[in-house]
C-alpha cells in the first residue's frame, strides 16, 4: 500500500492536466490537495471545465488489479458482500486489471437523490433468502463502486441536507454504518465535487459538511489566446467552411466583453463561445457560403447566447436579454469598424 501511494504521488507531481488549457493556479491547488489525499469541491460557473478536470484526474490513476466483483475490491481487503462471503468460504475470486477511467464513478446531484442510492440498502428479496442480518442481504450503492478510484459528485449543492448528513461518516471516519450492519469501507476513493455558486435553486450546504472539503475556485479562461485554443481544440469543424482568425478573435472578444459587463449577473461560459463557433459554420453552409461572415454570427447569436446570460434587476425590467445582446453586439461591431 505504501509503495502504491508513493507511486501515485510521483504521478501527481509530474502531471500537467493537459485536458484543461490554462488554469495553472487551479491545477496547482488540485495537485496539492491530491498529494495529501484531501476531498475537494471545484467551484465555478457552468462550462469552464470542472468535469473535464475531474476526468483528467481519473486518467492519471495507474492500472490496478482488483477482484472481478464490480466494486473494485482489493484482493487483500474485500468490501462487497460477495467477496466477503467468498473469502469466508475460501472460494477463489477472479481478478481483473482496470484503468483509472474505469474507476471514475459519477453522481449527478439532485434533490431526489437518496442516501440509499449512494451508500446502499437492504434488498428485501435477499433478506428473505439469506436472512435480514446476513451481509449478503446488503446491496452496496454507488459509493462502493468508486472504491480505489474517484467519486465525482457533480453539482453537490443540489443534494439534500439528509444526504449531506449521510455522507459525513464516510468522509470523516472512512466507514459506513447501515441499519444493523457495521461495514468497514476503506474510503480509498478521491472525492471530487463541483458546485455552481450562481445557481440559486440549489440546497444550502451545511458548515459541518463543507468542513470536510477544500474549495478550489475555477474561472473563465485567462486570456483570449487560451480561449481561442480551447475553441479550436474542442469545437466541431465543417471541413469546407473557413473561419478566419480575425472573425474568430472578434467573436471571442465580444463574449469576453460580456463577462466584464456590469449589467450582466450570469455571464456566458466557454460553451457559448463553442456554440457560436459551431453554429456560425453550419449557418454559412446552409447559406451557400464557404466561409463564415459577421452576418452568420449575428444570425445565430441570440439562439446561442440569450438564455445563457442573466441581466441584473436594474436592467432586466427595461429590456430583454435578446434586446440587450443585440444592442451590445451593435456597439461591438461599431468599435471594430463593422466587423466582429
Amino acid at each position: 500500500m505504501k509503495n502504491s501511494t508513493e507511486a501515485l504521488q510521483r504521478i501527481i507531481l509530474q502531471e500537467t492536466f493537459d485536458d484543461i488549457l490554462g488554469q495553472e493556479p487551479v491545477k496547482k491547488d488540485l495537485k496539492s490537495a491530491l498529494l495529501m489525499n484531501r476531498h475537494v469541491i471545484i467551484v465555478g460557473s457552468p462550462g469552464i471545465g470542472k468535469t473535464t478536470l475531474a476526468k483528467n484526474v481519473a486518467k492519471i490513476l495507474p492500472e490496478l488489479t482488483v477482484n472481478d466483483c464490480g466494486f473494485n475490491c482489493s484482493p487483500n481487503h474485500p468490501i462487497c458482500p460477495s467477496c466477503i462471503e467468498k473469502t469466508k468460504r475460501h472460494e477463489k475470486i477472479e481478478t481483473i486489471t482496470i484503468t483509472g477511467n474505469e474507476r471514475f464513478v459519477r453522481i449527478q446531484g439532485s434533490p431526489d437523490l437518496t442516501a440509499e442510492d449512494l451508500l446502499g440498502d437492504i434488498d428485501p428479496s435477499k433478506a428473505l433468502q439469506y436472512g435480514p442480518l446476513s451481509i449478503e442481504a446488503f446491496s452496496p450503492g454507488k459509493i462502493f463502486r468508486a472504491n480505489n478510484g474517484i467519486l465525482f459528485f457533480d453539482e453537490v449543492n443540489r443534494c439534500s441536507e439528509k444526504l449531506q448528513n449521510a455522507l459525513l461518516q464516510v468522509l470523516e471516519e472512512k466507514q459506513v454504518t447501515i441499519g444493523s450492519y457495521h461495514i468497514d469501507f476503506p474510503a480509498s476513493f478521491i472525492f471530487i465535487g463541483t458546485m455552481n455558486p450562481e445557481d440559486s435553486s440549489t440546497e444550502t450546504l451545511s458548515d459541518v459538511f463543507l468542513d470536510r472539503f477544500d474549495m478550489i475556485y475555477m474561472h473563465h479562461p485567462e486570456s483570449l489566446d487560451i480561449e481561442k485554443a480551447i475553441v479550436l481544440l474542442k469545437g466541431k469543424r465543417i471541413a469546407d467552411i473557413e473561419f478566419s482568425d480575425s472573425i474568430l478573435e472578434g467573436m471571442i472578444q465580444f463574449i469576453r466583453g460580456l463577462r466584464q459587463d456590469p449589467n450582466i449577473e450570469r455571464t456566458p461560459s466557454v460553451r457559448s463561445t463553442l456554440g457560436i463557433y459551431e453554429r456560425a459554420q453550419s449557418y454559412a453552409l446552409l447559406s451557400g457560403r464557404d466561409s463564415v461572415t459577421p452576418e452568420d454570427i449575428h444570425k445565430i447569436m441570440i439562439s446561442v447566447l440569450s438564455h445563457r446570460i442573466k441581466l441584473k434587476p436594474s436592467v432586466k425590467y427595461l429590456e430583454t436579454p435578446e434586446q440587450y445582446i443585440e444592442e451590445q453586439y451593435a456597439k461591438h461591431k461599431a468599435r471594430k469598424g463593422g466587423s466582429t
